[in-house]
């Protein structure tokens, strides 16, 4: 996945844009409680959702294939004084020398993993390292036809102000959706404003997300030996319809 991973090549870029999101930790915390032991953040990034669960007394591993993002991971972690075990191996074949009640992998991490492989390698992991009955909790965007069927021209998608410089960022994207691999190709271009609202600066990234659609994904998920106990399509415990955004799955390991 390295080959993949312009997104997350700025560390620093990538907390300033992502930090603040934080709709999916209650529901983490909700099915954490119900677990002892060691629980696994596989992608974990740069710990966005991992210290805020060790926050609340939960024994962490994060796992990432980035050691630029570790590190940054670890720096968070270390500032705080928290216990997290951060650990830089490929989710697809990753090896701990534990087992886990509780493995899940957030931010749409799933989308990642690009090919059939890649995806059978992440569940097998998944499925090794989980305790009998153990829960696996993801989230992947939804296949809908509007978000396959984007303009492949450049087109607005939010803005932000800058941490430091308290300047505007407006964020495009050009998206080029390629059906035979069921895979979206992104990129995305960060235009940096002024006071005066000129821009001064532009950079540009690439990332390739797969998606899968809910069929497809039920029969995966039972391949592996997973059963699916609640599809959502929000960290709210909305039940999914045809106008999702995200699919939101609880597994259980059988």
């Amino acid at each position: 996945m390295l080959n993949n991973s312009e997104e997350y090549n700025d560390p620093f870029l990538y907390d300033k844009e992502n930090d603040s999101y934080n709709e999916d930790i209650s529901f983490l915390l909700k099915w954490a409680a119900k677990k002892q032991g060691p629980i696994i953040d596989l992608a974990c990034g740069t710990g966005r959702a991992t210290i805020p669960l060790a926050k609340e007394g939960h024994q962490l591993i994060g796992v990432d294939i980035h050691p630029g993002m570790l590190n940054e991971a670890k720096k968070k972690a270390s500032e705080q004084n928290l216990p997290i075990k951060w650990i830089e191996q490929d989710c697809t074949k990753f090896e701990l020398d534990v087992k886990s009640g509780m493995i899940f992998t957030v931010g749409n991490s799933f989308q990642h993993f690009l090919t059939n492989e890649e995806q059978d390698g992440l569940l097998s992991s998944v499925h090794k390292h989980l305790e009998d009955e153990g829960i696996f909790i993801f989230g992947t965007r939804f296949p809908s036809t509007e978000e396959l069927l984007q303009p492949i021209s450049e087109e607005y998608w939010k803005s932000y102000i800058d941490s430091e410089t308290r300047n505007k960022v407006d964020v495009y994207t050009i998206s080029n959706y390629d059906s035979l691999n069921q895979i979206q190709r992104y990129e995305t271009i960060r235009k940096y404003k002024n006071s005066n609202d000129d821009i001064v600066n532009e950079k540009r990234t690439n990332i390739s997300l797969r998606y899968v659609f809910p069929k497809e994904m039920e029969r995966m998920l039972s391949a592996h030996g997973f059963k699916v106990l609640h599809l959502y399509k929000d960290w709210n415990e909305t039940p999914i319809t045809n106008d999702s955004y995200q699919m939101i799955y609880v597994c259980q390991k059988i």
